[in-house]
Parts: structure tokens; sequence; C-alpha cells
């Protein structure tokens, strides 16, 4: 279809389907006007003009004149059954011999509760009418105490009824014999055992007595310190590590090699280096028995008591797979021997000659590695230095400007501080300085971004901390002094 407005256009209309909601489709009619070229013969497309107003061949346009269908019908509640479907959809294909399980499980424990009567009675107990008064008697008949003894020897130990005489503590000493619930090789001489109080058979073998005081000095809970930790000491840390890991993790090449692996190392340096740090983190990384011992605890006032505690530290040791003892402060008790006129250093003498013995004696040491920190190794005694006893030792020198600048960017990884911070400049502000003074000089800058009431700390306020802890502080710092005992 073609219109003629003028001479020089001539309108035509082209049929086009548009899709506008996604479903319906509506026809469009475009009309296209060209322009004629006389002289050529030829016409072209100028501009389309849309008439969407104009009657359609289904009619006028449907969507202007369509009203919504109002469904009246009434909204019905959902029935049992129709939730019960509901309920179904998604469930897996056990689904239902779970709940059946389950269900079983519900029943089970409230039959449980009321043949055992908890849930009537307040305090707990089963209702008077299930006592058994006559068979909670026999029970503690037949249940007695035991009594502790210790076998002192055994008597034909390879014949099939060997006898054995054990010895009640300020009562008396028996021959008895074992009861059916003990084995023969259970027992040997000098073991602590149970024995009962008519016929003083032995009824259950005991570990060995240990003092409490002791056994609290096993370390129970890892420290949460790891090698990453610890900066400006990664030489001391790697020759910590070949004492203490290779052992425990590759004890094949020492075989391989014939050598036995060194078992006590001393740490020794000025105060603040980092020693019990890394003995932390060596506690942190090996899966042994690590055992936590102060030089002072085994100062005690009565004779005898100190080398006591050196002994049974060292059975207690012994009766692990593998065991690790670190002394702090051994300069207590590892004194060299001189004799001062008045005896008072006898007993501290005496728990030195104590532990010499448990670390080189007669006896072998075993599976244990010994770990010793002091600041003043040139008061230790010569015996206790030799090489068998302390095969190893590692000094902890003060850290250099690499080191420096580790421990300022350790202990600033916990802090809110700015992105900038040059922590070698604060490093080159603090020579000769220890890990201890730089961590003191952090926690000064967090307290002067407190008082000035900012979240983060500043390089400033790390300026001003240098100059209180590392310029004001340098008459209490006993650094140089102790460098020359090192």
């Amino acid at each position: 279809m073609s219109h003629n407005f003028s001479n020089n256009y001539e309108v035509k209309m082209i049929r086009t389907r548009f899709l506008y909601p996604p479903t319906d489709h509506h026809d469009k009619k475009i009309y296209f006007f060209f322009s004629k070229n006389h002289e050529a013969g030829t016409s072209s497309i100028q501009f389309p003009l849309v008439c969407s107003d104009m009657p359609d061949y289904l009619g006028d346009d449907q969507r202007k004149i369509k009203e919504e269908e109002k469904d009246d019908s009434p909204i019905r509640a959902l029935d049992e059954g129709d939730i019960a479907l509901l309920k179904t959809y998604g469930q897996s294909t056990y689904s239902r011999q779970i709940k059946q399980v389950e269900d079983d499980i519900q029943q089970l424990l409230k039959k449980i509760n009321e043949l055992t009567g908890i849930k009537e009675s307040d305090t707990g107990l089963a209702p008077p009418a299930l006592w058994d008064l006559a068979a909670d008697k026999q029970t503690l008949q037949s249940e007695q105490p035991l009594q502790v003894a210790r076998c002192t020897k055994i008597i034909n130990a390879d014949s099939e009824d060997p006898k054995y005489i054990i010895n009640v503590k300020q009562f008396a000493k028996f021959v008895v014999d074992l009861s059916d619930q003990v084995a023969p090789t259970d027992i040997e001489e000098g073991m602590r055992v149970g024995v009962d109080r008519n016929k003083y058979q032995i009824h259950i073998p005991l570990p060995p007595k240990i003092d409490p005081t002791v056994t609290m000095m096993q370390v129970e809970e890892k420290p949460d310190v790891t090698y990453s930790d610890v900066g400006g000491c990664k030489e001391q840390i790697e020759k910590l590590r070949e004492v203490v890991e290779t052992p425990l993790l590759h004890p094949e090449r020492f075989v391989n090699l014939g050598i036995e692996p060194p078992k006590g190392v001393l740490l020794f340096g000025p105060p603040g280096t980092g020693k019990t740090l890394c003995a932390r983190a060596v506690a942190n990384r090996t899966d042994a028995c690590f055992i936590r011992v102060i030089g002072s605890e085994l100062v005690q006032k009565y004779v005898g008591e100190g080398a006591r505690m050196v002994r049974e530290l060292f059975e207690m040791a012994r009766t692990k797979k593998a065991c690790l003892i670190f002394f702090d402060e051994i300069d207590a008790i590892g004194g060299a021997r001189f004799d001062d006129g008045a005896g008072g250093d006898n007993e501290v003498q005496r728990t030195m000659l104590e532990l010499i013995n448990q670390l080189d004696g007669f006896d072998p040491r075993g599976n244990i590695k010994v770990l010793m920190a002091t600041n003043r190794p040139d008061t230790l005694d010569p015996a206790l230095m030799r090489p068998g006893r302390l095969d190893r030792k590692i000094e902890f020198s003060l850290p250099d400007l690499e080191g420096r600048t580790h421990i300022f960017k350790i202990h600033a990884r916990s802090m809110s501080v700015e992105r900038d911070i040059r922590f070698e400049l604060l490093a080159r502000l603090c020579p000769n300085s220890t890990g201890a003074e730089i961590r003191s000089v952090c926690t000064e800058a967090g307290m002067f971004a407190i008082r000035a009431r900012r979240k983060i700390a500043t390089e400033k306020d790390f300026l001003e901390a240098v100059n209180k802890v590392i310029k004001s502080y340098a008459k209490f710092s006993a650094t140089p002094r102790y460098m020359t005992y090192n």
C-alpha cells in the first residue's frame, strides 16, 4: 500500500511485528517516506513514521480496553493432608526411615527415664522402690579400699607360684601372693603396689611416687609462640632446631653416621634477647613432653629435698616417649662450688651434683633433651658445662639492624598502626637495644595513641616512645654490664 503526498515523496506502509510483552505479539504499521529521484528513476528511505493508534486488522488495541478478571472464589485453608504433602517436598530417600529411628530412640530414652526415676526425683536418685540395699552392702564389702605398699623382693620369680615380699610403711613386712586380676609380669621389684587389708594380696600395680610439685612442672597446654614470633635470632633458632627437632623427626640420620645427637643446650646472653621466648617456641613446635623448671624452685629448705625433686623430675621424664626439660635461670643452682666456711650453700651444691649425675652419670639419660638458660655463664660450675652434659652453647647477642627491624614489624603486626611507618628508621634510632626494649617501645607508642584518643598509632608516637624508653631509661639498662659476663 502506498500514498502519494506530493510529487517528490511517496509513503509506503510496511507491516511488521513487535514483541511488547514476552508472550503477546502485536502487529504494528510503519509508514516510510520515500524520496523519488525522477531523473534516475530511483527512491530512497528518508525516515519512518510509526502509527501506534491506528486500528489493527485484529481490531482496536486490546491492551487499553482489557480489564483484569477478578477471581471471586473464596480462599480455602490447607487441611492436614495438604500440609503433610508439603512437608514431603525436598525430603531424601531415607527420610522416612531416619524419622522412624529417631522416634524409636526417643521412646527408648523415655522408657529408660521411667525405669531409673530421674524425671520424678529432684535429686536425680532412683525412687526408694528401686533401691537394693543388700546388693550395695555386698559391693562395699567386696570392694574394700586398698593399702599402699612396696614390693621389696620377688621369691622364685621363674617358678609357677612366685612369692612377693611387701613392706607396709610403718607397719610390717609380709610374704604375699598375687590376686587373680594381676599377672606376674606386671610386678617388679621396688614397685609400689596396692594390697587389701585382710590377706595383703597384691591387687594392682601403682605408678612411681612423684611429688605433686614436680608433676605441676609439666606443661600441658602448648604456648602460642612460634618461630615466626622470634625476631633477630635466626642463627640461634637453626642451631636449636638441629639439637631438638632433628633427632626426634629424623633419628636415622644420626644412626647412619654412627653418632649420638647432642642432648644438652645452654642458652646464654644478656636479659631480654629471647632465650625464654625461643624455649616457648620449641615447646609449641615439638610434640614431645615439655617440662619447665625454674632454678629457684629446686632450692628447698630441708636437706635433700632439692636433690629428691631432681631425681623425681628425671624419673617422670623417663616414663615419657620423648621429653624436653627446660631449666630457666640455671645459675640459681648451677653456680661454681666453693667453701664459704658457713656451709650455707651446701644444699644448693648437693642439688647441682644430683643434676650433674642425672645429666651424664652411670645410668643412661634416655631420650631426654635438656635446655638451660642463664644470664651469667661465667658463674656456672665447669662440671656442668662440659660436653656430654651440655654439648652445645648458643649465644643470644644483641640484635643487629635487620633483627631490630624484624622485631619492630613483629610487634606492630598485632597493633593498629599507619601503613607508611619507617621501621628501619626506628631501628636505627635504637642502637644496642634488646628485643624486650623494642617491645616496650611499641607498647609506649600505643600508650601515646591512647592518650591522644586516637585509634591508630602514628610514626610520631613511635618516635616519642623511642625518646622515652631508649633515651630516658638508658640509666636503668644493665645490658652493657651483662655484655662483660657473656
